[in-house]
């Protein structure tokens, strides 16, 4: 029994989840890893020290710390504190911030992040959450959804591993959109980390 718990144990996979804001896609993937026996969510990473994320962390009984600019400048700061905590995999959930080169390198393949949009449209610097659904609507889309791509030095450019899309209602509003593309990050953004994470063990 003793050996199989020591077996089980370090193959562990240990993901820390980058927010900026309040966290609700951090909260769906905590859940979804809490019991898991395979994977776990070690620690949260947020860049905003009045992010609600802080507390769903707390609610969760996750680790979390807030970083603030210069630490993505001294990108080997939190690189060395993402090794201390024997982090696997960088998992992007609201996090606006680029992600500093070192880091990239040392996560190649092992950074997730998910955009609320089908890319490559409605990408780069300065589109996310609502930015992104009033310009889906502005410009009378038919669809929209969500993507979940590799991470590299741009911004949302990485390698796409998934998507999946919904039609957009005649009578839709940005607010509309962004609780359907909400659910959509809900349902499969855990399902595919899982995936990605056993498959790369």
């Amino acid at each position: 029994m003793y050996l199989i718990f020591q077996l089980t144990f370090a193959a562990m996979k240990r993901l820390a989840i980058f927010v900026s804001g309040s966290g609700t896609n951090m909260e769906r993937i905590g859940q979804h890893f809490s019991r898991h026996t395979e994977i776990e969510v070690a620690l949260v990473v947020c860049s905003n020290p009045k992010a609600v994320a802080l507390q769903r962390a707390k609610t969760l009984g996750i680790e979390a710390v807030v970083i603030d600019k210069s630490d993505l400048r001294e990108g080997g700061k939190l690189l060395k504190l993402l090794q201390e905590k024997q982090i696997d995999w960088l998992i992007l959930a609201g996090f606006l911030w680029l992600v500093p080169t070192e880091l990239v390198g040392a996560y190649t393949n092992r950074i997730l992040n998910i955009h609320p949009a089908l890319l490559p449209a409605y990408s780069g610097k300065g589109m996310y959450g609502e930015k992104v659904h009033q310009a889906v609507i502005q410009n009378r889309e038919k669809q929209s959804g969500i993507t979940i791509h590799y991470v590299n030095n741009n911004y949302d450019e990485g390698n796409i591993v998934f998507q999946q899309s919904l039609d957009i209602a005649a009578d839709e509003t940005p607010e509309s959109l962004a609780q359907r593309i909400h659910q959509l990050e809900y349902k499969h953004y855990p399902e595919v980390i899982e995936s990605l994470v056993l498959e790369g063990d």
